[in-house]
């Protein structure tokens, strides 16, 4: 019994459109994953300090590709 209910929810997500599904997603993995606002909060203020870098042009950013390039160079 419990099965086919499982299977009434999946089809009825399946039909769902995908705004709704990541909605779905994003609360299904946060009622299963723990939250620590420490680690939040770390990397909050690691990505305003990114992006202050970035602005502020003290940082080089190197284009994605060219990233790849280099690791697959190094394997």
């Amino acid at each position: 019994m419990l099965a086919l209910k499982q299977e009434q929810l999946f089809d009825e997500i399946d039909i769902l459109p995908i705004d709704l599904k990541t909605k779905i997603v994003d609360k299904t993995l946060a009622s299963i994953t723990l939250l620590n606002s420490e680690i939040d909060k770390l990397w909050i203020k690691e990505a305003n300090k990114r992006k202050q870098e970035i602005e502020s042009n003290s940082s080089t950013l190197v284009d994605g590709d060219e990233v790849f390039k280099k690791i697959s160079q190094r394997l």
